[in-house]
């Protein structure tokens, strides 16, 4: 005899540790497995936003916010700018089955987008009980898989996540970065207007894309700033060539050192020509390991839309969106290297700069806009840091 009741719904995913421990749920979306790292978003909104950012590739989300979905899914939310096809999630985790969409900016449900992107979602799902043991235990490698038929080899799934290798010592920037110089000029989504086309840029930014966000690029458009996109691997004759005002360096997946293998070489140079530069999240690190400073992995890392950060500068604190399982050590770095900016959560380091503030990154993302508009000020630090290379260049 058993107590579960006659409408129960039918157990078509599931998401295995690598300790074998499933979470049995429905799943929607593709169909499937995928495998990864298991971190949880404690976002309340911008799911698609979340799901499309490049920095969550090979991560399986889980967010702790009950209804995901509610209001669709459209093109101008995508954040995956150069490489959508390979960029982003690769499974998501929520409460509640999704609802039909109620939003007058909606195109496509949410689980008819994720099958065209190919990410595996799953329902029906105690995300509480999985924040708790991320929190208590740190991310976990996992399988999340879909079948219509709700058959599933547990043991397979567990001992592929027990295989898969984890984000440490794993560069994914090229897997995500564009495969092809492009320019961009843009503004940022305003109400009534949506995007509108960049005239007569102030400045001419370069972009290393890591795994760049499209709202990166166009708040650089707000600032007035064409931006010619890059490669991860680009060199330093490469983008001196195009007589770049400032550089930025663009947000991203992976391992911080092992995409510095390649890239800390051009951006010390880039430091050492007197470059303006700014840094969001991966560019924050691999900037911090230009400067000679280290990065460490976190045990559950920072993912969510309502993070406190501290300006050590102004004293003011920020509510930021995060998005990160690295971080730049702040008793690594050198002396000559300023911390400014430190999380409340956890003491954690969230932004850096030279002495006098040329050079300067910051953990968290800026263009994501939670506050909405708390740390926009970033962008034009950045602007006036151009205007003075340009005077005196």
């Amino acid at each position: 005899m058993t107590n579960q009741p006659k409408f129960a719904p039918k157990k078509t995913g599931v998401l295995v540790l690598a300790d074998g421990t499933a979470f049995y749920g429905q799943g929607f979306g593709a169909i499937g497995e995928n495998i990864g790292e298991v971190c949880f978003n404690t976002a309340i909104t911008g799911y698609q936003e979340i799901l499309t950012d490049p920095s969550y590739n090979n991560q399986i989300i889980a967010f702790t916010a009950p209804h995901i979905g509610n209001v669709g899914t459209n093109d101008e939310d995508e954040e995956a700018n150069s490489t959508p096809a390979k960029s982003g999630a690769i499974g998501m985790i929520c409460r509640a089955l999704p609802t039909v969409p109620s939003n007058w900016r909606s195109t496509l449900d949410l689980p008819n987008w994720l099958l065209k992107r190919g990410i595996v979602g799953l329902a029906g799902i105690d995300t509480r009980a999985i924040t708790h043991l991320i929190r208590e235990k740190g991310m976990q490698h996992g399988a999340i898989a879909h079948s219509p038929d709700g058959k599933f080899d547990i043991a397979a799934l567990a001992q592929k996540a027990k295989e898969w290798s984890g984000l440490e010592g794993l560069d994914l920037a090229k897997k995500v970065s564009t495969d092809k110089e492009y320019d961009f000029a843009e503004s940022a989504w305003h109400w009534n207007e949506g995007v509108k086309d960049l005239a007569n840029p102030k400045y001419h930014v370069v972009l290393m894309d890591f795994g760049a966000k499209a709202n990166i690029l166009r708040d650089l458009g707000e600032i007035g700033a064409k931006v010619s996109v890059v490669s991860a691997d680009a060199s330093f004759d490469d983008i001196m060539a195009l007589k770049p005002d400032g550089v930025m360096l663009s947000n991203g997946p992976g391992d911080p050192a092992a995409t510095g293998e390649y890239a800390v070489v051009t951006i010390k140079k880039l430091v050492d020509a007197g470059v303006p530069i700014f840094g969001i999240c991966l560019g924050h690190q691999m900037l911090g390991l230009a400067l000679g400073g280290k990065t460490i992995k976190m045990k559950q890392g920072h993912h969510g839309a309502n993070h406190p950060v501290k300006d050590l500068q102004s004293g003011k604190v920020e509510i930021v969106s995060m998005n990160h399982g690295f971080a730049v050590d702040g008793d690594s770095l050198p002396e000559n290297v300023v911390a400014t900016h430190v999380s409340l959560f956890d003491g954690s380091n969230c932004g850096i700069s030279t002495i006098g503030g040329k050079v300067f990154s910051v953990q968290y993302h800026p263009e994501a806009s939670p506050g909405p508009k708390d740390s926009f000020y970033l962008f034009k630090q950045f602007a006036k840091n151009m205007d003075l290379h340009k005077a005196n260049v």
